[in-house]
C-alpha cells in the first residue's frame, strides 16, 4: 500500500433496512485525490445476497440513508462540492431526489416519524450576523462565559446552537419548524413508536458551563411538554425508544460527584422509564465499554457494539439485565448495526477489508458486499508482551514482505482510552509496505480490556504507559526478523505525548522519533485545549506542580535523537502551541528537529483531513524514516 492508495479505502456508514427486511442501503465514501475531497454514494443491497450491490445515488457526497417506515421513501443527507449538507428524499422505487432543507449551516441526519409523513433532524442556528457571506474577521467579538464554547474540527459553538427541527418533506415548499429553544445545544433526536414524542439530549441545567453532565429530554413534536428523563448525573448520548414506547435507551458514562470526570471510564448502555424512576445500566461497568457506533433497540433486547481486546463485538443485551449474547465476535470490528423485518445487518471490518455489510438471518451470517476487493494488504500478527509486574500487554506486528531483519516502528495510539484492533489500518499498511515492521498495541490506559485496565495509568501516565509499551516492543523483537538497532517511535495525540516521553527517558532504544498532534505541556494544555479544563485534572491529577513533572516537555532536554513534529494549525484539541514549544526547546539545544504544519486542518488530519494533506503527511513520514532508519 502506497500513500496514494488511500483512495482505495472505503468507509461504510450506518445501514438502513427496508421494513420487510429484503433490502439494505448503505453510504460508501472514499477519498478522491483528483477532487481533493471525499466522495460518496448510496448502495442498494439485497439482504439475502441474491444480487450484487447496485449504486443508487451519485453524490457528490450522499450519507445517512433512512428508509421511511412504510418503505416508500428514502431520506438522506447530500453534501460535497462546497455545499452545506441538506436533507433529500426520493422514492424507493426510483426517481430523482428532492431537496427538503436549506439550512444555512447544513442539516443533520434525517429521522422518520412512524407515520412516514415527517422528518426530524438537528441543525445549528447561527446568531444574526455570523457565519454568513461577510468576512469572519470583521464580525463582532464573542463574549465567552463558560468552558463549552468551541470544539475541535467544528469551531465555535456558543454562537450557533444546535436545535431540533421537524419538516414535512412532501409539502410543496418544505418549511422546517424549530422544536427546541434557548441558549443550549440539542442533539441526537429520536421518535417514539406512536409519534407523540421526540427524545433528544441537551445540557440545560444551571451548572452546565462547568459540567460534563447532560440529560435525555422528551417533548411533543411541536416542542410542548418538555421534560427531563434522566437525573443530570451522567454524560448521555444517542437516546432511542424501546419498541413498546415505555422506556428510552441511551449511552452514558458516570461523571462523578463534581460531574466533570469521564477519563478512562467505560461507556454503558442504560434504560430509563418514561413514567419516572432511576435509569438502570444494562451493561456491566467493569467489563463492557460500549462503542459510540449506531445501535438498535429490538423487541428481544438491544443490539449494541462493545470493544473487546482489539475487536468490536455485536451483542444482544436483554432489557432485564441478563447476560448479553454475542451475535458477531472474533477477530473483527462491528462498526454499525440496523434491524428491521426480522433481519439484522451490520458493517463489519477485519484485517482484510475496511468494512463489508453482513446480514444475520435465522441464525446464519451472509457477507453481502466486497467493497474492499481491490485492496492488497499485509497480514497482521498477534503478539503479547509481559510487563515487569507480570501483566500481559496485547498487540500486533505488521511485517514487510521478505525475511528481514527489518527496521522497526513502535506506533502508539491516542486517547489514551482507545484501542488498536483487527482492521485495515492505513498507517501500519503504508509503513510496512515501505519496509518497516510496525509494532502496535494496547497498553494499560487503553479501552477494551476492562475499566481497571484503562484507569491504571491515571496520575502517572508517562512512566506507567512506557513500561507496557517497551514490554510489547521486546516481545515483538523476540519473534525474530526485526532489527532492534534500527527502531523508531511515533504516535499522535496521547501517542505523541508518549513518543516524546520515550525519546526523553528511553532514548537508547530508538534512533529517531515522530510526534504528531501531541500534548507536550500539561500546564498550557489545561487552558488552551477545548477539553483541557476537565481532561487535565481527570487524567493527570489536581496538582499543577505535578503537571510539570508529568509533562514530556519538561524532560525534552534529555532528547538527542532526530525529532520530527507534525501538527495542524487549527488543532483545538492539542493546540499548535504544544508543537511550537517542543520545537523551540529542541532547536535551541541543537537537536536535529523539523516541524511540519498543515494549514486548515484540525486534530483529525490523519483520519479525515484533505486527501492531499493525508498523502503529503505519509510522504513526509516515509522521508523521515528513510533518512534516519
Amino acid at each position: 500500500m502506497k500513500p496514494a492508495d488511500i483512495s482505495l479505502l472505503h468507509a461504510l456508514g450506518a445501514p438502513t433496512i427496508s421494513p420487510d427486511g429484503k433490502h439494505a442501503i448503505v453510504a460508501v465514501t472514499r477519498p478522491d485525490l483528483e477532487a481533493d475531497e471525499y466522495r460518496g454514494g448510496l448502495w442498494l443491497i439485497p439482504t439475502d445476497g441474491s444480487a450484487e450491490p447496485r449504486r443508487l445515488t451519485r453524490g457528490p457526497r450522499d450519507a445517512a440513508p433512512a428508509y421511511s417506515p412504510d418503505g416508500a421513501w428514502l431520506a438522506f443527507v447530500r453534501g460535497g462540492d462546497g455545499a452545506k449538507p441538506q436533507l433529500y428524499v426520493m422514492p424507493t422505487g426510483g426517481g430523482e431526489p428532492r431537496k427538503v432543507t436549506d439550512q444555512p449551516l447544513g442539516a443533520g441526519e434525517p429521522v422518520w416519524s412512524p407515520d412516514s409523513r415527517r422528518l426530524a433532524f438537528v441543525a445549528r442556528v447561527p446568531e444574526e450576523g455570523r457565519y454568513g457571506e461577510g468576512e469572519p474577521d470583521k464580525e463582532r467579538p464573542r463574549r465567552i462565559t463558560g468552558f463549552h464554547y468551541r470544539w475541535d474540527n467544528l469551531g465555535f459553538v456558543l454562537d450557533r446552537r444546535a436545535h431540533v427541527f421537524v419538516v414535512d418533506p412532501f409539502a410543496e415548499e418544505p418549511a422546517p419548524v424549530q422544536v427546541t429553544e434557548g441558549d443550549f445545544d440539542h442533539g441526537e433526536v429520536a421518535w417514539s413508536p406512536d409519534g407523540s414524542l421526540l427524545a433528544f439530549v441537551a445540557a440545560r441545567h444551571d451548572e452546565r458551563d462547568a459540567s460534563l453532565a447532560n440529560d435525555v429530554w422528551v417533548s411533543a413534536p411541536d416542542g410542548s411538554g418538555l421534560r427531563r428523563v434522566t437525573a443530570t448525573d451522567l454524560a448521555v448520548a444517542a437516546p432511542r425508544f424501546t419498541p413498546d414506547g415505555e422506556s428510552v435507551c441511551f449511552l452514558g458514562s458516570v461523571t462523578g460527584p463534581e460531574r466533570r470526570h469521564l477519563v478512562c471510564r467505560n461507556l454503558g448502555l442504560w434504560l430509563a422509564p418514561l413514567a419516572g424512576g432511576q435509569a438502570r445500566r444494562l451493561t456491566d461497568e467493569e467489563r463492557f465499554h460500549v462503542s459510540e457506533d449506531p445501535y438498535t433497540p429490538t423487541a428481544d433486547g438491544v443490539l449494541v457494539i462493545v470493544e473487546n481486546r482489539g475487536a468490536k463485538d455485536l451483542l444482544l443485551v436483554p432489557y432485564e439485565g441478563a447476560e448479553p449474547a454475542v451475535l458477531i465476535g472474533g477477530r473483527r470490528e462491528v462498526n454499525a448495526v440496523a434491524h428491521a423485518g426480522g433481519v439484522t445487518v451490520a458493517a463489519v471490518a477485519d484485517a482484510r477489508t475496511p468494512g463489508e455489510l453482513v446480514a444475520l438471518r435465522d441464525g446464519g451470517e451472509t457477507t453481502l458486499t466486497s467493497f474492499g476487493r481491490d485492496l492488497d494488504v499485509l497480514p497482521i500478527e498477534e503478539v503479547t508482551g509481559t510487563a515487569p509486574d507480570g501483566y500481559p500487554v496485547h498487540g500486533w506486528i505488521v511485517r514487510p514482505a521478505g525475511e528481514g531483519p527489518h527496521p522497526v516502528l513502535l506506533m502508539i495510539h491516542g486517547g489514551p482510552f482507545t484501542q488498536y484492533g483487527w482492521h485495515v489500518f492505513d498507517e501500519a499498511q503504508v509503513y510496512a509496505s515501505a519496509g518497516y515492521a510496525v509494532v502496535m498495541g494496547n497498553p494499560r490506559g487503553s479501552s477494551g480490556y476492562g475499566q481497571a485496565h484503562g484507569r491504571h495509568i491515571i496520575g502517572d501516565v508517562g512512566r506507567l504507559s512506557a513500561v507496557d509499551l517497551l514490554a510489547l516492543l521486546d516481545a515483538a523483537l523476540a519473534t525474530g526478523g526485526l532489527d532492534a538497532s534500527r527502531a523508531g517511535v511515533l504516535g499522535g495525540s496521547h501517542g505523541g505525548f508518549m513518543t516524546t516521553w520515550l525519546a526523553a527517558h528511553h532514548g537508547e532504544r530508538f534512533r529517531a522519533a515522530i510526534s504528531e498532534r501531541a500534548l507536550n505541556a500539561i500546564d498550557s494544555f489545561h487552558g488552551s485545549s477545548d477539553i483541557g479544563w476537565s481532561f487535565t485534572r481527570d487524567l493527570y491529577g489536581e496538582d499543577p506542580a505535578r503537571w510539570v513533572e508529568l509533562s514530556p516537555l519538561t524532560h525534552a532536554d534529555k532528547i538527542e535523537m532526530p525529532f520530527l513534529i507534525i501538527h495542524s494549525e487549527h488543532d483545538w484539541r492539542c493546540p499548535v502551541e504544544q508543537a511550537q514549544r517542543l520545537f523551540v526547546k529542541l532547536r535551541l539545544r541543537g537537536v536535529e528537529t523539523e516541524m511540519l504544519l498543515f494549514p486548515g486542518e484540525g486534530h483529525e488530519l490523519s483520519r479525515s483531513g484533505l486527501p492531499s494533506h493525508r498523502v503529503a503527511r505519509f510522504e513526509a513520514v516515509l522521508d523521515w524514516w528513510g533518512r534516519h532508519l
